[in-house]
Parts: structure tokens; sequence; C-alpha cells
């Protein structure tokens, strides 16, 4: 691959994941029609039509679909050894696709995203926001945020944290319900359940006779966590939850922790990639960023 081609595909691949020739060139400080000139000429030395021009916006050809899915690894591979054995600085590029569920994503990773483009401009973070496990490949995802143990057995997962598993309730609830002292005890009281799939998931506790479940009742059913969250401090009932969810309400005594000594084992807070695919270092230095957020703030 001649040098020059090399620019000119880095450029092709930034139009396509920025979307216009004009957002690529305020990115590199050039004119819009350099840019323009440079994917042409592209097209020109593979004698093919990459990209469709209009007023707005560009689209690509079936040509051009199938050349940035076939570049997107070479680039990356490419830049990943010239890191390793080379003495230039590598400015990491690209769309990093990211799954989140939805509160965590607004407590723990978007108000960290500044630091985060400050550091690395060129690297675009696409969000999307859901409590399900997703399929990764067929989703075009390049790395999910899941609490828990892995099910995927087609995915990688990279421990970045952990958090507890927390039985809470509002200081309101408490004070009208009272408070229980044990397990067995939550059958006496109304519980916010997180029922993804339409039954409730049970909930774990730690007791001498080993782990023992509880399977919640009252009058909230709810597939996401944030209603979750918003249920308890309503005064609703009592929660069970991944710590992340509560932690500043339990920090600050606005929630109370329950049941502490029956909790159970701690579940792991993971980035989860495709098996098989060795992760481009624009989401190796996401995910990596992001271990660092939740080490100092989780």
């Amino acid at each position: 691959m001649r040098v020059n081609e090399l620019d000119l595909i880095r450029t092709f691949l930034r139009v396509v994941e920025r979307g216009t020739f004009s957002a690529v060139a305020r990115e590199a400080g050039i004119g819009q029609p350099a840019v323009s000139k440079k994917i042409a000429a592209l097209e020109s030395q593979l004698g093919v039509q990459l990209v469709r021009r209009s007023s707005n916006h560009q689209t690509l050809t079936e040509a051009g679909q199938e050349l940035y899915g076939a570049m997107v690894p070479v680039i990356d591979e490419l830049d990943a050894v010239r890191a390793r054995v080379g003495t230039e600085q590598i400015v990491p590029s690209g769309i990093v696709r990211v799954m989140v569920p939805p509160f965590f994503g607004r407590r723990y990773v978007v108000p960290h995203l500044p630091t985060f483009f400050e550091r690395y401009p060129g690297i675009t973070i696409e969000l999307r926001a859901s409590e399900r496990t997703p399929n990764l490949v067929e989703e075009g995802l390049d790395v999910s945020i899941q609490t828990g143990k892995l099910e995927n057995s087609a995915a990688i997962a990279r421990k970045l944290a952990s958090t507890p598993l927390v039985t809470v309730a509002s200081a309101a609830y408490i004070a009208k319900n009272g408070r229980p002292s044990n397990p067995a005890e939550l059958a006496n009281h109304r519980c916010v359940i997180f029922a993804p799939f339409g039954a409730p998931i049970a909930w774990r506790f730690k007791t001498d006779a080993g782990l023992v479940r509880h399977f919640p009742s009252g009058n909230l059913r709810a597939d996401d966590a944030e209603h979750i969250r918003s249920a308890v401090l309503s005064g609703i009932g009592i929660g069970f939850a991944p710590g992340w969810l509560f932690s500043r309400e339990i920090a600050e005594g606005v929630v109370t922790s329950l049941l502490r000594r029956f909790a159970s084992p701690p579940l792991p807070v993971s980035a989860v990639y495709p098996a098989g695919r060795h992760p481009p270092v624009r989401v190796r230095l996401f995910i990596e960023f992001l271990a660092k957020v939740l080490k100092e703030h989780l």
C-alpha cells in the first residue's frame, strides 16, 4: 500500500465515521475541497465511486461499504503495530460503538467523556442505551458494558470493577413499614421488582445455610434500572440492585442499605467485546479509560 494511498484511505474512513466532508475538514484543519479531492483521488485510483455526494450529506455506494468494512481492521492493526514498534506518535481515530445501561451511562460514562475527548480528539463515541444483553456482532457494537456473569460464550469480558448487590429502602419507607432483619422477613414488605422478561428476578442472599433465593412481591415491576431506582427513592418499596445504581444515595444517606450481613458476593462490571477479534486501538483506549474512571468513582 503506497503512502499516498494510505492517507487517502484514512481520509475516506474518517468521512464515513464523521458523516460529512466538512466535519473531516474541520477536524484536520484543512478546507472542505481538499477532503473532497482526496476522496475523488481514491475513487480514481480504485476505478469505482465510493461516496454519493449531496448538498447535506454523503452516503456510501456498495463499493464504499465494502471498502470501509475491509479497511477498518487493516488500519487498526497497522496503527497498533506502529505504536508497538515505531517512534512516531499515532493519533487514534474512529468510532467506538458502545452499549451501556442507561443510568450507568449517564452517571459513570458521559460526565467523564470531556476528559477522554481532550485526550483523544480523533475518537468518536457512539452510545446506545439499553438494559438488555446485545448480540455484539449482529448489532455492529464494539463493546458492551455489563454487570454480572457473562452469558454469551461468543464474547470476551474484561473486568473493569466490581459492585456489591445491595438491598435498599428510603427513610420514608422504613419509617412507615420498619426494616427486615433477615431475608425471610422480606415476605412482609412491598418490593420493587426487576422483571426484564415479565417474570421477577430472584434476590439472592448469603446465609449460614448457603445462598438462598427470595422471589419478591410488590405493586411495581419494571425492566429498567432507573425506574427501579426512582421507585425506591419515592418510597414505593424495597429494592435489590447493583450497588452502582444507589452508590451516591447510600453515601449521602438518602437511602439505607439493608441486610448487609446477608449480602451476596459482588458482581463484576465488565467490558464485553466479540471473541476472535483483537479490539482496535480506539476500543482498547476507551476500555482502559473507563476502567480508571470506575476505579476512582464506582
